[in-house]
């Protein structure tokens, strides 16, 4: 019977410290208040669900760094943040760029060092790098892009493709000096005859992907992000690297004495004949 209305629980009766039994009223009074819905916990702590989006012209890299700065200087000492779903795992990716890109450098010098059978000439290629990685930086930053995970996949596609020119060049050098043709000879021989193959190999590959920065269907966003990535990266590679390539080569290779190894090398394979 005391249940039925709010109002009713002035009436239950309870047991003072005379043992005498009383009613709520006597020492209580009621008020309507609201709360919380719903309580949020996150890793056992109370906490509280934000969701958002960025502003147009920002990344979510942006919005999430914007967040963590008003939680640091507008809140008081003991409350803390934490990023789930894909907010945790873009955080979670973004930490571990910096590995991936180290790793895919080492893989890259590991596989010239293999072709060229030097732990030398492969500084040569890993040097152009920056070139490549330059252009498509400053496409991405010219065109309004941001450094997203779709950027990163044109970032290694660069990487690899400007390794090529550098393979294309000092390979064909490398065999002209084992035919007893000197360093810088060579070296300005397969500039000049690997030119066109160079050229044609870096365009085809730019035009290729020229579609993608320029698309404006259904996933324009990863398309256009990786096309403008990688059609930045070739042609800074192609026609910035045409000058550096021979010039670093000729440099490692009187820096590590390359010259003198493949004469001595020239030398024994004459008289083995």
């Amino acid at each position: 019977p005391y249940r039925m209305l709010p109002s009713d629980l002035e009436k239950l009766r309870v047991r003072n410290t005379k043992g005498k039994m009383v009613p709520f009223s006597s020492f209580a009074s009621f008020r309507w208040g609201t709360g919380a819905p719903r309580l949020e916990r996150f890793n056992g702590f109370p906490s509280v669900n934000i969701q958002g989006e960025p502003a147009p012209g920002y990344s979510s890299g942006d919005a999430m760094a914007a967040i963590e700065e008003i939680v640091e200087t507008k809140l008081p000492k003991g409350f803390g943040l934490e990023w789930n779903g894909s907010s945790y795992q873009e955080r979670m990716s973004s930490s571990q760029t910096y590995l991936l890109y180290g790793f895919s450098i080492i893989v890259i010098f590991l596989c010239v060092a293999a072709l060229y059978e030097s732990w030398a000439i492969p500084v040569a290629n890993l040097l152009m790098l920056p070139l490549g990685v330059f252009g498509a930086a400053l496409a991405t930053y010219l065109y309004g892009k941001h450094n997203d995970v779709y950027f990163q996949i044109g970032f290694l596609t660069t990487l690899g493709l400007t390794t090529k020119n550098a393979i294309l060049i000092i390979q064909f050098a490398r065999e002209r000096m084992a035919n007893g043709e000197g360093l810088i000879a060579a070296t300005l021989g397969a500039a000049g005859v690997r030119l066109r193959p160079v050229i044609m190999t870096s365009l085809a590959f730019f035009f290729g992907v020229l579609p993608l920065a320029l698309a404006k269907s259904a996933g324009a966003g990863a398309m256009s992000a990786i096309g403008t990535a990688v059609a930045g990266g070739m042609l800074s590679a192609t026609f910035i690297d045409l000058f550096y390539i021979p010039l670093l080569f000729v440099v490692i290779s009187k820096l590590f004495k390359v010259e003198e190894h493949n004469q001595q090398l020239a030398m024994k394979a004459k008289f083995g004949e």
